[in-house]
């Protein structure tokens, strides 16, 4: 997985019923893009991630 600053990640809900949650990649801490990234959730709250399986990268528009 590979992103860059300002791209949003996507976290699918891993239950039946559990909400999708999208947030903004404000850092990118790993080589090339990689793994981990500080995500900036919409209610302000700042967690660094280890994107798994149910998670995608959605590239930022210019």
């Amino acid at each position: 997985m590979q992103a860059s600053v300002g791209d949003r990640i996507l976290v699918h809900g891993r239950t039946v019923g559990a909400a999708e949650q999208m947030g903004e990649i404000v850092e990118v801490r790993g080589e090339h893009g990689e793994p981990p990234y500080v995500v900036r959730f919409p209610d302000g709250h700042e967690s660094l991630m280890f994107p798994g399986p149910d998670c995608e990268v959605v590239a930022h528009a210019e």
